[in-house]
């Protein structure tokens, strides 16, 4: 029997079927806020849509014990792979004090949670890049086994402080993955206009790391690469720049009409190199998924989609004075 793609990877079929599990959960609650949003309950969504693939192949490549994940907006395959449940991320939706991110202070996307090590990010864009290096840091020098995996978009790559972490990170020999996930848009501004290079992964060669563009349309793929600069960190040999090629499915927020500047039709191409389906046809060939095993993985997921919107509907604001602790000196 021939070895398949995942085996020679060393994942086990278990492993293959909770990555697409991970990648539809992301996606169903994903399209559960969009419905939320329309319908009036919560103001904003930022989308993973499309994104899946890269976010869970990356993730299931890391150490859910050891390893800090610095994620940018997007992630939401990313943190429910470190341990986010969908009622931590329908609180965040509905701004409800329990949500475990901000307490109800912060949009939807800014994603943190202290005892799964996903650190807090803040919304200028790309200013994730310099923490991820400084807990890298901090890391080494208390001899810890600890990589730093963080991630942001093509638009945000072109940022300050994305060129000052990379340095720092490759002059100090850092354990940092920087996993730029391309989905051919800054908000609504495409690759080419954006980056005069060909691909994001040729400015590692600047910083003297090694650099690759992989599928990120493909799970296997992005776990195969986040694993291999995994183990190039544990050893002492320094970051590496991942460049994940997907697109994103949707506006770039539910603030956006991406009408006005993409063809509906290159969207409608996109959805049908949907990296869920894809992944679902591999693991069909594959004779792990069955038509009964996921009718009931959706309909499980679906109850916990379900659950989590009704409990963070119902669940309490924070008391308005609650704004000020943190804030100033007690």
């Amino acid at each position: 029997m021939t070895e398949k793609r995942h085996q020679s990877l060393g994942l086990t079929d278990e492993d293959v079927l909770k990555m697409y599990e991970t990648m539809v959960m992301a996606r169903k609650i994903d399209e559960r806020m969009w419905l939320l949003n329309r319908a009036g309950k919560i103001p904003f969504v930022i989308s993973c849509q499309g994104q899946e693939a890269a976010q869970v192949g990356a993730a299931f490549a890391l150490d859910l014990n050891e390893d800090y994940v610095l994620p940018y907006y997007r992630d939401m395959g990313v943190v429910l792979t470190f341990g986010m449940t969908a009622k931590d991320l329908m609180l965040s939706g509905f701004a409800k004090h329990e949500d475990p991110n901000s307490g109800g202070r912060q949009m939807p996307g800014h994603f943190g949670q202290k005892k799964n090590r996903i650190v807090t990010g803040s919304s200028p864009v790309t200013t994730q890049v310099p923490h991820a290096v400084g807990i890298a840091l901090a890391g080494k020098m208390q001899k810890k086994n600890l990589v730093t995996f963080v991630t942001f978009g093509e638009g945000s790559s072109n940022q300050g402080d994305f060129h000052e972490g990379a340095n720092f990170a490759a002059v100090h020999k850092l354990p940092v993955i920087l996993m730029c996930e391309n989905n051919k848009y800054a908000i609504s501004v495409p690759y080419e206009k954006q980056v005069a290079c060909e691909k994001i992964s040729d400015r590692a060669i600047g910083y003297g790391m090694p650099g690759i563009t992989v599928d990120g349309n493909d799970p296997l793929e992005v776990y195969a690469a986040v694993k291999e600069a995994a183990d190039r960190g544990r050893r002492g040999e320094g970051p590496t720049l991942i460049e994940t090629i997907s697109y994103r499915l949707t506006p770039h927020s539910s603030d956006d009409d991406d009408r006005s500047y993409r063809e509906q039709e290159e969207v409608a191409e996109a959805k049908r190199n949907d990296p869920i389906i894809q992944f679902a046809n591999y693991l069909t060939e594959a004779g792990i998924l069955t038509d009964a095993i996921e009718k009931e993985m959706i309909e499980r997921i679906m109850k916990i989609v379900d659950e989590a919107t009704d409990y963070a509907e119902a669940a309490p604001y924070a008391e308005p004075e609650y704004a000020l602790k943190y804030v100033y000196a007690e």
